[in-house]
């Protein structure tokens, strides 16, 4: 198995064989969330104009996603796991669109299979991988709005590929560094409503769901993550 991490839209461009596009912070996490309690299905768009398309397209549908890393116009949820923690998305389903996951899926087009990632799912995200033994992986982290890497993102997929390859890994480590790290101050920001407290702890919530949201084309012709559990 030969592992690669990738950064930014260009890595995902560049991903074959067995792909994880990688945002801790946030929105694969809030992905997570959104599964773990009862969505069906989520359909991730890069285009915003995309998003309120499906959306009029079809008004059962929830919008769900960022711009700037506050909530759009018009939109159910912004991108937030602390908003949703106890929101019940039973039987729904919803388009994502944010400034890096969901760009990352977009530009994945060499992928053998997509899966979206974060440290909430990790576990589940390397027994796939062992179970699926691809002859490649390819791990981008999709970094701060897509647009330079970020070490939460980029230590993650640092976390699967030792984990994969039997290497120790110290998580409470990788944790406190986050904590100072410049990506995380929003966090800590009052004025930034948008970024609780409480998102850091969500984010990194190591293993809290046990399965992996994998990219599949559903009856509507439409690419959607959809739930997978790992056993």
């Amino acid at each position: 198995m030969t592992i690669r991490i990738l950064q930014l839209v260009e890595g995902a461009r560049e991903a074959r064989g067995l792909t994880v596009i990688i945002d801790v912070f946030r929105a694969f996490s809030v992905a997570c969330y959104a599964f773990g309690n009862g969505a069906r299905r989520v359909i991730p768009v890069g285009d915003l104009e995309r998003a309120y398309e499906l959306k009029q397209q079809d008004e059962t549908r929830l919008l769900i996603g960022e711009r700037g890393g506050q909530k759009l116009p018009g939109f159910d949820f912004g991108n937030s796991p602390t908003d949703i923690e106890n929101v019940d998305f039973s039987g729904k389903t919803l388009v994502q669109t944010t400034s890096a996951g969901t760009q990352g899926i977009a530009a994945a087009t060499g992928a053998d299979e997509i899966l979206a990632g974060s440290f909430c799912n990790a576990g589940a995200l390397v027994r796939h991988i062992r179970a699926r033994n691809p002859r490649e992986v390819s791990l981008v982290c999709m970094g701060r709005a897509a647009l330079e890497p970020s070490d939460e993102d980029t230590l993650c997929a640092q976390f699967l590929r030792d984990e994969l390859e039997g290497k120790p890994t110290d998580f409470a480590a990788i944790k406190a560094h986050l904590a100072k790290y410049h990506t995380a101050q929003r966090f800590f920001d009052p004025e930034k409503h948008w970024a609780p407290a409480r998102d850091f702890e969500l984010c990194l919530a190591l293993n809290r769901f046990d399965f992996v949201l994998k990219l599949s084309r559903g009856e509507d012709d439409l690419r959607g993550l959809e739930r997978v559990t790992v056993e």
